[in-house]
């Protein structure tokens, strides 16, 4: 799965990787978490348009967001199928720009969080699914999720399942739902090659999501345990003082 992910390089590098005609001005993200904002590139009229929606795939056939469960990831396998991507897959397909993810390993009793980049440096594209919800009242909301698939032999001492990531020259194969059906698109997903990521561990500062700085992708040293984050001091209990006696009584 995929569950935290960056995307820090420059706008400029990101639109002239997907080639869309907006000019966002978007800080670097180190740390992005579910039901936050996320950029997505979709076929729009023929044009690729960059857009922000909510990392938390809501069908528009849900009618309480509240009570439904929060779909983050969509396995690649079954999303033809499943009655919540199943639409998506057909109809709005989208591009999730990134430049590296978070995956975390089992490791006795905790869980070791390492960091997944493309050797190259570079952003890449992960497979999206997106689907505009609408509210009783007329609100809409465009939400999207990460299409997953299993683990390629560099992720899978890590983790079983790992993103679908989607070649440039691959990109109209994906976004062009018109002409692209499903199952033609469905050819993508697959893992990366073994040679496209590496991997190293990383201190679990990530797992705060608040946390959001260079810091978070820094290797850990070797041997070395993650820092702990500082327990607040206990609150000292007011020391009463004793009043001096002026003779009056009191009912305090």
């Amino acid at each position: 799965m995929c569950g935290r992910y960056t995307l820090t390089s420059a706008p400029e590098a990101i639109r002239a990787l997907f080639r869309y005609l907006e000019q966002p001005n978007f800080p670097p993200r180190f740390n992005i978490a579910p039901t936050q904002p996320i950029a997505i590139v979709r076929l729009v009229e023929g044009q690729r348009q960059f857009a922000l929606v909510r990392w938390g795939l809501l069908p528009s056939w849900v009618k309480d967001p509240k009570a439904f469960a929060l779909l983050i990831n969509a396995r690649g396998e079954s999303a033809a199928e499943k009655p919540a991507f199943r639409a998506a897959m057909k109809r709005r397909r989208c591009l999730i720009p990134a430049d590296g993810f978070y995956e975390w390993q089992a490791v006795g009793g905790r869980k070791q969080p390492f960091f997944v980049r493309a050797k190259s440096g570079g952003p890449f594209a992960f497979a999206g699914l997106w689907e505009t919800w609408t509210g009783p009242n007329g609100e809409e909301l465009d939400t999207a999720a990460i299409v997953t698939t299993c683990a390629n032999k560099t992720l899978a001492p890590i983790h079983e399942r790992m993103p679908v990531v989607v070649p440039p020259e691959a990109f109209d194969l994906w976004l062009n739902c018109a002409a692209v059906d499903a199952t033609t698109a469905a050819a993508l997903i697959a893992p990366a090659p073994d040679n496209f990521f590496e991997a190293y561990p990383v201190s679990t500062h990530v797992n705060r999501v608040a946390n959001d700085s260079p810091k978070l992708i820094e290797p850990l040293v070797a041997g070395a345990e993650p820092e702990a984050a500082p327990k607040p001091a206990k609150k000292r209990a007011p020391v009463k003082r004793a009043k001096k006696d002026d003779g009056q009584a009191s009912l305090f």
